[in-house]
C-alpha cells in the first residue's frame, strides 16, 4: 500500500475523503541574479554530495547560477525562490508558444528577474546553450540522461542525473535531490510536505475517485485494433498511486516491466475488466467512438462511460506528469476531470 493511503482512508471517516528546434530564447541569462532569484542557502551547508545513476556528484560551494535540463527540473528551484539561468524549454502543453508552461510563468513573475535562457531540446541537449549559461550546477534529477549526456554535462558544471529508472524518477524524489544539491534539503522537505497537503485538499474535494482503479491510456481513435497504457514507472500513473488509488490488475502484474508503455490487442479486452477509470488524451469525440467498437465496447468502464479524457497537449494535460509548481496550480482540476466520469 502507498505510503499515504492509510493517511488518506483514515481522513476519509471524519470528513467525506481526503482526499519539450532549437533556438534557445534571446533573453540573455541574469547576472543579477543576487537581486532576485537568487539562492538564499547558507554556504555552511556545503559540500553536499548526490548520488544517482551514474555515481555521485559533489557541489563543493553553494551554487547561485543553476542550469536545468529535461522536464519540470527547474520548477525546484523557483518553487525554493531561485530564478534559474536556463531551463529546458517545453513544446508540449504550452498554452502560448512561449516555451514556458502557465504555472512557470506565474512564479517567474512572482520572483521577477530575468527569464531564464530556454534550451530547446527537441533535437538532445544543446550543450553550448548550456555552457553560455555559465552554471555552477545543472539540475537533471527527473531526466532519461544518457552516460554520453552526463560526461559532457559534467565538463560544464557538476550534474545531478537521476537516481535509478530513466524518467521514473516521483516527483518527492526529483524535489529531495534537486534541493539538496541546492542547500536547500530542509526547504526541500517542507515543499513536499506543502505538496501532500495540496494533493489532500484535491482529492478531498474530488471524492468519487477515492479506491477506483484507474488506468491511465492512450487509445489512438485512428486504430482501435489495440490498447496502451502506461506503466507503474511512468510518474502519471505512479502519482495517481501514491494518492492512494490501486493500480488496476494489468498494471499490477506487469509492475517489473521495465517499459514505461504497453499495448494489449483489443481481442483481450476482457483484460481491463476491472479498470474504474481510463485517462486518455484527445477530445470527447473519442468516447461514443470506443462505446461502437465491437470489442472495446465489451470493457465495463468504456461501456458506461467512465472515461476521462485530457485535452491533447493543454496545460492540464501536461499537469498530469506531477510536477513541484502543477500540483498546486491544476491538481483540482485535474482530478476534477477524473472524478466527473465517475459520478454520472
Amino acid at each position: 500500500m502507498p505510503v499515504r493511503t492509510s493517511r488518506l482512508l483514515a481522513a476519509a471517516g471524519t470528513a467525506a475523503v481526503l482526499a519539450l528546434s532549437l533556438a534557445a530564447c534571446a533573453t540573455p541569462a541574469a547576472d543579477d541574479s543576487a537581486d532576485a532569484g537568487s539562492n538564499p542557502a547558507s554556504d555552511d551547508a556545503f559540500p553536499v554530495t548526490i548520488e544517482h545513476v551514474y555515481g555521485e556528484t559533489t557541489i563543493t560551494e553553494k551554487p547561485e547560477r543553476v542550469a536545468t535540463v529535461a522536464w519540470a527540473n527547474h520548477e525546484v528551484p523557483l518553487a525554493l525562490g531561485i530564478v534559474p539561468v536556463g531551463m529546458s524549454k517545453v513544446t508540449w502543453g504550452d498554452d502560448d508558444d512561449n516555451g514556458i508552461l502557465p504555472w512557470v510563468e506565474e512564479k517567474l513573475d512572482e520572483l521577477g528577474g530575468d527569464t531564464p535562457v530556454l534550451f530547446d531540446e527537441t533535437d538532445g541537449i544543446d550543450y553550448e546553450a548550456v555552457a553560455d549559461t555559465e552554471p555552477d550546477v545543472i539540475l537533471a534529477s527527473y531526466s532519461g540522461l544518457t552516460q554520453e549526456e552526463y560526461d559532457t554535462l559534467s565538463k560544464i558544471a557538476p550534474v545531478v542525473a537521476y537516481p535509478e529508472v530513466a524518467w521514473g524518477t516521483p516527483v518527492d524524489e526529483m524535489i529531495e535531490m534537486n534541493s539538496k544539491a541546492l542547500g536547500l534539503e530542509d526547504e526541500g522537505e517542507a515543499l513536499i510536505e506543502g505538496l501532500h497537503a495540496d494533493a489532500d485538499a484535491a482529492l478531498e474535494a474530488n471524492s468519487a475517485l477515492l479506491d477506483k482503479k484507474v488506468l491511465f491510456s492512450y487509445i489512438d481513435p485512428t486504430d482501435l485494433s489495440q490498447v496502451g497504457y502506461y506503466t507503474a514507472i511512468d510518474t502519471r500513473p505512479g502519482y495517481i498511486h501514491e494518492l492512494g488509488l490501486p493500480f488496476p490488475s494489468i498494471v499490477e502484474e506487469n509492475a517489473d516491466s521495465d517499459q514505461f508503455y504497453l499495448t494489449v490487442s483489443s481481442e483481450e479486452a476482457a483484460k481491463f475488466d476491472d479498470v474504474d477509470l481510463f485517462i486518455t488524451y484527445g477530445d470527447d469525440s473519442i468516447i461514443p467512438l470506443l462505446q461502437a467498437d465491437p470489442l472495446l465496447s465489451k470493457i465495463p468502464a468504456i461501456a458506461e462511460g467512465r472515461i476521462a479524457v485530457l485535452p491533447d497537449a493543454s496545460p492540464i494535460a501536461a499537469s498530469a506528469n506531477p510536477s513541484p509548481l502543477s500540483i498546486p496550480w491544476g491538481l483540482s482540476d485535474y482530478l476534477a476531470i477524473l472524478a466527473a466520469p465517475l459520478a454520472q
